[in-house]
């Protein structure tokens, strides 16, 4: 699931850094894509203060709800039809359509929590500005193989970016995309593959995405 997704999932939170730790995992990621960790084998080190609990505990669960989330019915189900809906939009790219359509889904579920009015993208930015970032920075520090001020560099770029807020307009979307897939293929979309994409994403909310609160349901009730 993608950032707004997980913060569904800490959204009562009380802690500001349990809701970082439910991003922090794809947060990582972003800084350098070689970032792994084991937390079962880090946790012994990384409960040195409350805050740094909280962190754990936040990015234990992200790592529940992406194991329940990509494991399930619906994730199986939408990615495999979506991939048929959009995968001659790309046929002259170098993407994959699995790969676009895996994370096309995930976007457009946090797209539908800002249309549905179900998270506040605002309360999250609130609670990552608030953090502990002394805390923050041991925390990384404790994990071993972290560059602490990248992260903060590219920490504040998000903060600053506020990029989510873009998701509200499903016409947005496709650039994101796009973006992400070049992270990984070396190639340069032309207007009509962002236009096209944008009509078939849009077409997919709207007739199969009806019911997406399902698999909110689904995932918490086997968290809790």
């Amino acid at each position: 699931m993608n950032f707004l997704s997980h913060y569904y999932f800490e959204r009562f939170a009380s802690e500001s850094e349990q809701v970082l730790g439910g991003l922090l995992p794809d947060l990582l990621r972003n800084v350098d894509k070689d970032y792994s960790f084991q937390l079962k084998k880090l946790e012994h080190k990384l409960d040195f203060h409350p805050k740094g609990t909280a962190i754990t505990e936040g990015w234990r669960r992200h790592m529940e709800v992406d194991k329940l989330f990509h494991g399930s019915d619906f994730f199986y189900t939408h990615t495999h039809h979506l991939r048929k809906h959009i995968e001659s939009v790309v046929e002259d790219l170098p993407v994959r359509a699995s790969f676009l359509a895996h994370i096309a889904l995930e976007l457009l579920l946090d797209h539908l929590l800002i249309a549905d009015h179900i998270v506040n993208v605002t309360r999250l930015y609130e609670h990552l500005a608030a953090v502990d970032r002394p805390v923050v920075g041991l925390y990384l520090k404790e994990l071993g193989e972290v560059d602490v001020d990248r992260f903060f560099v590219f920490y504040d770029g998000f903060l600053t970016s506020k990029y989510i807020y873009d998701y509200a307009d499903i016409a947005n979307i496709p650039h994101a995309l796009y973006n992400i897939c070049k992270r990984v293929w070396d190639f340069q979309p032309q207007q009509k593959h962002v236009d096209e994409l944008s009509v078939r994403l849009k077409e997919y909310q709207i007739r199969y995405l009806e019911n997406y609160r399902e698999i909110y349901t689904f995932i918490q009730d086997k968290i809790e």
